[in-house]
């Protein structure tokens, strides 16, 4: 897989702030791969992903240095136009991405925009409802669904253009637990069937742990670590610190790593953690029968 973003010495203070958003940060993302981004409050999360959509420089005024590369082209190069077809963006309130009374048509805006025929849009449609769950609702306001199926449109209003890289800001921060897992189980089937590269800013960490394939770590605006999930969480102590929140299955191998009971990979599924947990048990076990059978 090759890069198709590269960002190099990227620098960028909003006017009127006294620090940068992002200072000098460089990173490569691979194609179709899952990228979660994780920090704390005001750490640069959402500057990042606006700077890999030229939301910033071409929306903001403040003082940019270094520079950001989409397949090889300076951000700042690229129209409008171009920057749809390459980058689709999900905010964390839905509604603020809204321009239509129903949900069909919200679907088809972004088409429309692009120039495509209606029997295109229509079969798009057809697709991303399907993707989504919405096809129960095309005919609704998307103002008066649910939170849930509010970012349901949301995001399928950006798949539905079909770009080469999605990016959600904080989709599920709005959303009840059952709509978190609607929106995590639709960036499952997009990770799973989709030909695109996803970046997922994101507080859920256990559950953006289970779909990363590398994760970001940010803190004042600086990249603290970018790797694999089990080298991310290799050593959790800086991420409990900056208050966050591990996977509750990565700290207990954590504490089982530091009483000096496992010294294997760090694992971010339940149920590898499970099975660890119970061959531990099991040679434990082993360990007093052999004890006792000795004494006696």
């Amino acid at each position: 897989m090759g890069k198709i973003i590269e960002i190099e010495n990227l620098t960028w203070k909003y006017s009127n702030t006294d620090k940068p958003a992002l200072d000098n940060v460089s990173l490569d993302i691979e194609e179709n791969s899952f990228i979660g981004v994780c920090g704390p409050n005001e750490a640069g999360k959402t500057s990042l992903v606006s700077c890999i959509k030229g939301l910033i420089p071409n929306n903001f005024m403040g003082i940019y240095q270094g520079e950001v590369k989409l397949f090889g082209k300076d951000i700042k190069t690229l129209n409008t136009k171009e920057l749809a077809e390459y980058v689709g963006f999900v905010f964390a309130d839905p509604e603020s991405q809204f321009t239509s009374m129903s949900v069909e048509e919200e679907l088809a805006f972004g088409m429309e925009n692009l120039g495509l025929d209606r029997k295109e849009i229509g079969k798009r449609i057809e697709w991303v409802s399907e993707i989504t769950g919405l096809e129960d609702l095309l005919d609704k306001s998307p103002y008066d669904i649910s939170g849930g199926q509010k970012q349901r449109v949301a995001i399928a209003s950006v798949l539905s253009m079909q770009p080469k890289i999605v990016i959600l800001d904080e989709p599920t921060s709005m959303l009840d637990p059952l709509g978190k897992d609607s929106i995590f189980e639709i960036c499952e089937r997009m990770k799973n069937e989709l030909n695109m590269t996803i970046i997922m800013v994101e507080h859920t960490i256990d559950r953006l742990a289970r779909l990363s394939d590398k994760m970001i770590l940010l803190n004042n605006g600086k990249i603290k670590k970018y790797a694999e999930p089990n080298i991310f969480f290799d050593d959790i102590d800086e991420i409990i610190e900056l208050g966050l929140n591990p996977p509750a299955p990565i700290v207990f191998l954590d504490k089982l790593k530091k009483s000096g009971l496992y010294n294997g990979d760090i694992k971010t599924k339940l149920e590898d953690v499970i099975e660890i947990a119970r061959d531990i048990y099991k040679e434990n076990i082993k360990k007093e029968d052999l004890l006792c059978n000795q004494k006696q």
